[in-house]
């Protein structure tokens, strides 16, 4: 997905969750109601995610520096880390706190109408944000199913976006069954128990989203497709007369780092190998535009296996 499609499912996050999380706090002041103030701070949370993710793109645009030679395109991983972080440690855990605290001392909620209102304009709302954040997440992920879309994905803004989206429709509805229970059995425990639940989910999620993005933060290799056609690639290439490795990893959504080690015949000529390096790093980035640097390392089949098997030792 390119930056800008990103950008736009974010905005249209941003600017939803803003408007619903002011409508949230003004009807949980107004009924007392525990799991309208629970989605007031998960719409918050929410808005304060999306901005950091913005944040993160911004500074994952940042060009190479000597410091950074290779970019600074993992600040999008780092930034989503801390997203999941911010949706367990504050939506999840006040959430939780205060469902539990409801619980065990409940309160009755004044005049339900109004948060049946603003649920209804959050439902409306947060629903169109989420199917815009599906749909666009839907072209990317072409002909994979949207697990395998998750696991391979290397922009976390899109899904985390996505399943944020997804935690908030499905916490909407929660408070909402919580908020009429409450009102139909004349029992305000409800409330409480519709907020634990809301903190469960945003739990659930965070884990969800702190899993996906680790791979991506230490270094999570390129899609086992890429790395295959690379290594067909150097096969095809002479005076190579074998591929012993590829490795590749991300530094960023849009940024490949690919390790060749070859095998290259024992007649070759340094001229040979300098001419046969220029001509794969062509035909790879050629095909591959997201492969922004390439390393090839010239070693004996021989000498690869036996480093590999020092390795294996340790």
């Amino acid at each position: 997905m390119s930056a800008s499609s990103s950008k736009k499912v974010i905005f249209a996050a941003l600017a939803g969750n803003t408007l619903i999380a002011i409508t949230k706090f003004i009807a949980s002041a107004f009924t007392g109601s525990s799991a309208m103030l629970s989605e007031g701070i998960h719409s918050l949370v929410d808005t304060g995610n999306q901005g950091l993710l913005l944040y993160g793109m911004k500074q994952a645009a940042k060009p190479a520096c000597e410091e950074f030679p290779f970019g600074h395109g993992k600040e999008i991983y780092f930034w989503s880390f801390v997203v999941a972080i911010m949706v367990f440690a504050l939506g999840a855990g006040v959430s939780l706190y205060g469902g539990i605290k409801h619980i065990i001392h409940p309160v009755h909620i004044e005049d339900p109408i109004i948060n049946y209102i603003v649920l209804a304009l959050a439902i409306l709302f947060e629903g169109a944000a989420f199917f815009f954040a599906l749909k666009e997440f839907k072209q990317v992920k072409g002909q994979l199913t949207y697990l395998e879309a998750v696991k391979q994905g290397k922009d976390p803004s899109m899904f985390v976006v996505l399943f944020e989206d997804g935690a908030a429709l499905l916490g909407l509805f929660v408070a909402l069954i919580g908020i009429w229970l409450a009102q139909a059995t004349g029992n305000a425990v409800f409330d409480g128990i519709a907020s634990v639940v809301i903190g469960l989910i945003l739990a659930v999620t965070a884990i969800v989203l702190a899993r996906e993005t680790k791979g991506l933060l230490i270094g999570e290799s390129a899609e086992p497709a890429i790395v295959k056609a690379i290594q067909e690639m150097v096969d095809e290439i002479d005076p190579i007369e074998k591929t012993n490795e590829v490795l590749t990893m991300h530094m960023g959504p849009d940024y490949i780092l690919v390790n060749v080690s070859a095998d290259f015949a024992p007649e070759a000529s340094s001229d040979d190998v300098e001419a046969s390096i220029a001509e794969l790093d062509k035909r790879i980035k050629a095909r591959f535009p997201r492969v922004k640097r390439i390393f090839v390392e010239a070693e004996s089949r021989e000498h690869f296996d036996k480093i590999h098997k020092e390795e294996m030792s340790l």
